[in-house]
């Protein structure tokens, strides 16, 4: 299935890793527009100017790894949402013919207006939920390299759980850690 992921599941970095992590393993082909991607970049300057620059790496290795993924949104018309700002993320699931957009922003996109174009909103922690009760040693995979990645960069030892709740991520935190 293609799934949008909304700019608040690309940002923060650990969220975006497990997503794309679960990704490779197949759980689903992510997409995203020009669009999103910018907004990532503006939400990442707000934790400091530096951030704009890592922000800057972090996309163009997005891009360079998963070169299908970014599509041109076509606008369309009489769409509504109840910020007028997020149109753009329908229109990018509209015009990828994505099954799912992946937000964490429920409000924002309402059931009953996306369900007028066969696109569904899940929640990020309930998917991979899903996902890791179907295929769990791939999430325990994903899990151990991001558990690696935390501990290299930051040089300390990391509880898988309270990394992923601290990142949104409390339920499937949970799962692994009895999981494991």
């Amino acid at each position: 299935m293609r799934i949008v992921l909304d700019a608040c599941v690309l940002y923060p970095t650990v969220m975006r890793e497990v997503l794309l992590g679960a990704a490779k393993k197949g759980a689903f082909d992510p997409i995203w527009s020009a669009r999103l991607l910018e907004e990532w970049r503006r939400a990442a300057v707000r934790h400091g100017k530096d951030q704009a620059q890592v922000a800057g790496v972090e996309i163009a290795l997005l891009k360079a790894n998963w070169p299908k993924a970014e599509i041109a949104s076509v606008h369309v018309e009489n769409l509504w949402l109840p910020d007028e700002n997020d149109i753009h993320v329908l229109e990018t699931a509209i015009t990828a013919e994505a099954g799912a957009i992946l937000t964490v922003n429920i409000k924002d996109f309402p059931t009953r207006v996306l369900s007028n174009h066969s696109i569904l909103r899940r929640d990020p922690d309930n998917f991979l939920v899903e996902f890791a009760q179907e295929h769990p040693n791939a999430m325990i995979d994903v899990a151990n390299e991001i558990k690696h990645a935390a501990e290299l960069h930051s040089g300390e030892p990391k509880d898988i759980r309270k990394l992923l709740k601290r990142t949104g991520l409390p339920r499937l935190g949970k799962l692994l850690a009895t999981q494991s």
